[in-house]
């Protein structure tokens, strides 16, 4: 078989193409199946709630507390259903357009191995989005302050996502959360007053996010681009780079090729994007509910004596870095919390204050005989302990200060067991909380997708996405997705595949179509300060009314 060239691409199966059928509204099964989930995923949210307050001696919240978690939830579980059919119609766009499978079969599928990437994924991601926020706020998160920050982040991005999906436009939803935290961060330091010593942007953090959403478009481009060459040199199968015949089905491994493809994007976008949702709600409910989520009570009790050591080795560490310099319990915290703030460890006040903090949450723990058996009154303590002592470890190993302060090479590993330990404890996602968001996600899958499609589908190139096209930029897709995920870096399926499509069109010799790109570019330029905006604003409202 002859060599497909590129300049035959754009005449080959011209004729062909056109808009696949998406107007088909959803039968009653479709109806009872979301209804059906729905109920599911909201009587296995009050379930979980109701079951680990009962197992933690937890007591009943106050009316308002109460109307307040319930607020905080349902606007988090929103964030991620608007994510759901905002970011995935990426994924289902070039298997519609390719005629591989019907709409509606598409987007369910989709939906399907959101929900599964989402109970699958491992919380990296889910707490790097966290680290961005600042400390106080973390520390403080029941507080009024901490609700207002809640509900101003996950409310401006809320916003934006459906102000870009009104307009069929392909924003990220992670470059509009990531530019919501930042925005409630600015806010959260231009209100504090004159010495409060308040934090803002977690910017050594911010800067890795911005460096992964704005590379990630870039290797969708050219690796898509490079990947559609290379099948033209290896699979010299003409109809794999033709445009879709709408008469007739497309071969049946060519079919299965774009459900592929279809299903790996889905998958990872649910295991990246559904994380950030769930670190969320894990702030909500540590400060609704601290008893019941501050600490991980499902650590086995074997565990204790290894983590009672951990916590000593930890401190003799600090403590002979440390010096002659001493410190009181209270101080140590407010030095360590200072220290992650001003990102300034190279002290032995610090040292000090950290080894104090490992001494106090190992005695903690050991008094107590487990972690799960902290007392009601001190669990937000030793939770907060946890959080600066972990966070400190991990921004002096990034920040090359143990290197600086020549801490040994076992030293460095008692302190990477050491913030391993702290982590297992007041890092952790229960299985409810990752159903709930998995069935938003995947809800939402379903919902409000044809925008997004019809934009990806029909207006990034000049001609009809081919089969080779959809292939190429949803196999970079998924590998892009899935590496950021391993990483725990948060990633935007919108970027990456629409530069990927983009990339196949270009390589393909198809021409792009600029109006288009240019106002997916200006989203993309608008979206962090608008985003920023929109949360700093609400942010100011809610502290004021909160």
């Amino acid at each position: 078989m002859s060599d497909v060239t590129l300049s035959q691409m754009p005449e080959m199966g011209a004729h062909v193409g056109g808009r696949p059928p998406m107007d088909a509204k959803p039968g009653i099964i479709g109806i009872i199946l979301f209804v059906g989930l729905l109920a599911i995923g909201l009587a296995f949210t009050a379930h979980g709630l109701s079951s680990d307050m009962s197992e933690s001696g937890a007591q009943p919240l106050a009316i308002g507390a109460f109307v307040m978690l319930g607020i905080a939830l349902l606007i988090a579980l929103g964030f991620e259903f608007v994510n759901g059919f905002h970011d995935t119609a990426n994924a289902v766009a070039t298997v519609i357009y390719t005629h591989s499978l019907p709409a509606q079969v598409a987007v369910v599928w989709s939906g399907s191995l959101n929900l599964l990437g989402v109970l699958t994924s491992s919380g990296a991601v889910a707490f790097g989005i966290v680290s961005l926020l600042p400390v106080e706020l973390i520390l403080q998160v029941g507080s009024n302050a901490g609700f207002a920050m809640i509900f101003a982040l996950l409310i401006a991005a809320i916003i934006w996502n459906l102000g870009t999906w009104a307009l069929g436009i392909p924003a990220s939803s992670s470059h509009t959360l990531v530019g919501s935290i930042i925005g409630v961060g600015i806010a959260n330091q231009l209100m504090a007053l004159p010495g409060a010593g308040t934090s803002g942007v977690d910017w050594a953090q911010a800067r890795s996010v911005f460096i992964t959403l704005l590379v990630s478009p870039v290797f969708g481009f050219v690796l898509s681009a490079l990947l559609l060459l290379i099948m033209k040199k290896l699979v010299r199968e003409p109809r794999l780079y033709a445009a879709p015949d709408v008469s007739k089905p497309p071969p049946l491994w060519i079919r299965g090729l774009l459900i592929l493809t279809c299903s790996l994007v889905s998958f990872f976008h649910g295991s990246n994007d559904g994380q950030k949702g769930m670190g969320l709600i894990m702030l909500i409910l540590i400060g609704s509910l601290p008893t019941a989520y501050a600490l991980n009570r499902t650590l086995p009790d074997s565990q204790t004596p290894t983590f009672i050591a951990t916590m000593q080795q930890a401190h003799d560490v600090f403590a002979a870095h440390g010096g002659a310099a001493t410190t009181t319990p209270e101080d140590a915290k407010a030095r360590v919390t200072a220290a992650i703030r001003d990102r300034v460890f190279d002290d032995p006040a610090v040292y000090a204050g950290i080894a104090e903090l490992a001494t106090d949450i190992g005695g903690q723990v050991q008094r107590n005989g487990a972690i799960r058996k902290v007392p009601a009154a001190a669990v937000q303590n030793v939770r907060n302990d946890m959080y600066l002592a972990a966070e400190a470890v991990r921004l002096m190993k990034k920040g090359g200060a143990l290197d600086r302060a020549n801490f040994t090479a076992d030293e460095q590993t008692t302190l990477g067991d050491f913030q391993k330990a702290l982590d297992a404890g007041t890092k952790f996602i229960p299985t409810w909380v990752k159903v709930s968001v998995a069935i938003a996600l995947g809800l939402g899958t379903m919902i409000g997708w044809k925008r997004i499609v019809v934009t990806v589908g029909e207006k990034i190139g000049k001609t009809h996405l081919t089969y080779g096209q959809g292939a190429a930029a949803e196999l970079i897709a998924a590998a892009t997705i899935g590496a950021a995920d391993g990483l725990g870096l948060p990633v935007s399926t919108t970027h990456v595949l629409s530069s990927g499509v983009a990339g196949t069109m270009v390589a393909n010799g198809s021409g792009l179509q600029w109006s288009t790109l240019r106002s997916i570019a200006l989203a993309w330029v608008l979206t962090l300060p608008a985003a920023m905006l929109l949360s700093g604003t609400l942010y100011f409202v809610f502290r004021s009314v909160l």
